[in-house]
């Protein structure tokens, strides 16, 4: 049907068994559907340059007026006219996701390439602090003052507040690679908050003070095993937690009494141990495949558990200020001060510093051991309370 397109000549239109097109015959393109229920809906048809078809709808009649869904038609023909695709720019902007769609598909298809600390690191940065904040923003829309207005937000935590902006900026790198912006807004966003980095390592008194408290566990079993073990394997052996909690039996060598660790945060590694991380390690009742287990044998102790206990343990031992990843600090702290080169140092500790010297060095095993019995024998002795070393056992193999 064709007519010129008014109020009266619209609401006079019957509705029929099948939708009915109403064309406009002064404006070619314009017109109005009526549907067999008689629900009235402007349109307006085109063609691209390309040959591609469009009839983008303009609005429901009565909530538009005729007279405006004319002007509108108007306006998208004389873009047509100039080249433009007026409902394809509309539906892209529909179309166009959210914050909170980026972070689920950057979880999805992106973290699972991190190792699992990592993950869980962006994960929890996400959640808590990216999300709330932008979520509900398109990601096209983010803009250099959001970004820096997130971290300005967490100047309270510097470190965390760093860590969310380069977490972001990662995820809008991707949202440019995916088409859901041109650009990623965090770059020169902000300057970075000083990081006070903590050189926090534990005395011996300390680390008496530590396995007194783990001994007691121990015997009184208010700790999980796990937990135990764990925080043992970290104060020898200084690895990170990622490393020592996904630990596998298969992975231990006592024949030549070492890790071999097939994925650290720098790659596979074969990690050297002393005498007391082999003792400790060979005195172990195997129940499932992980060395550090929860209540279940064949699941590894999880993070959170690790933290929660020594919450308590180091509350026990007072030493409240002392985390985790300072064991680690605290090998590396205790190896200088044997006498260790850098490159000795960076080997015990699995670093990536030095890497490309290192190629250039002559390496021999012994004196990493050699080391590596001082540290952790240093470590035993003042954890077993009594200042002495630490006694060498015989380890399956003939191994000592």
């Amino acid at each position: 049907m064709r007519a010129k397109l008014t109020k009266k000549a619209v609401e006079a239109v019957k509705p029929g068994e099948r939708d009915i097109i109403l064309s406009d015959t002064e404006l070619t393109g314009f017109g109005c559907k009526i549907t067999p229920k008689g629900k009235r809906t402007y349109f307006v048809y085109y063609r691209t340059r390309g040959g591609q078809q469009r009839r983008p709808t303009i609005g429901v009649h009565g909530a538009v007026t005729c007279e405006q869904a004319r002007k509108d038609a108007q306006q998208i023909l004389a873009a047509v006219a100039r080249g433009g695709d007026p409902s394809a720019k509309r539906k892209a902007e529909r179309m166009a996701g959210t914050v909170g769609e980026l972070c689920d598909r950057f979880i999805d298809e992106f973290l699972p390439l991190k190792r699992e600390t990592t993950a869980r690191e962006y994960r929890r940065l996400i959640e808590r602090h990216i999300r709330p904040a932008l979520g509900k923003m398109k990601a096209k829309d983010v803009t250099v003052a959001d970004v820096a207005r997130l971290h300005h937000k967490m100047r309270k935590t510097p470190r965390s507040a760093n860590q969310a902006v380069s977490i972001l900026s990662r995820m809008m790198k991707q949202a440019v690679r995916w088409q859901m912006r041109r650009d990623n807004p965090c770059r020169g966003a902000v300057d970075r908050f000083p990081e006070n980095e903590r050189e926090r390592f534990l005395t011996e008194p300390e680390l008496s003070r530590l396995g007194a408290v783990l001994n007691n566990a121990e015997r009184t079993r208010t700790e999980l095993q796990g937990v135990i073990r764990a925080i043992r394997l970290l104060a020898f052996t200084g690895r990170r937690m990622g490393d020592v909690l996904s630990l596998r039996w298969e992975h231990v060598d006592f024949e030549k009494g070492c890790l071999r660790l097939p994925n650290t945060k720098t790659g596979s590694q074969e990690v050297t141990l002393g005498a007391p991380a082999l003792a400790l390690l060979a005195g172990m009742e195997r129940t499932g495949e992980y060395v550090v287990h929860g209540p279940d044998p064949d699941k590894p102790l999880s993070v959170g558990t690790l933290e929660s206990a020594w919450h308590r343990i180091r509350q026990r031992a007072s030493i409240p200020d002392v985390r985790i990843h300072d064991l680690r600090h605290t090998v590396g702290t205790y190896a200088a001060q044997a006498g260790a080169n850098a490159f000795l140092v960076r080997d015990k500790l699995g670093h990536k510093t030095l890497a490309m010297t290192g190629r250039y060095v002559e390496r021999d095993v012994e004196p990493l051991r050699v080391l590596t019995d001082k540290v952790e024998t240093r470590i035993a002795a003042a954890m077993s309370g009594n200042g002495e070393e630490a006694e060498v056992v015989e380890l399956p193999g003939g191994k000592q």
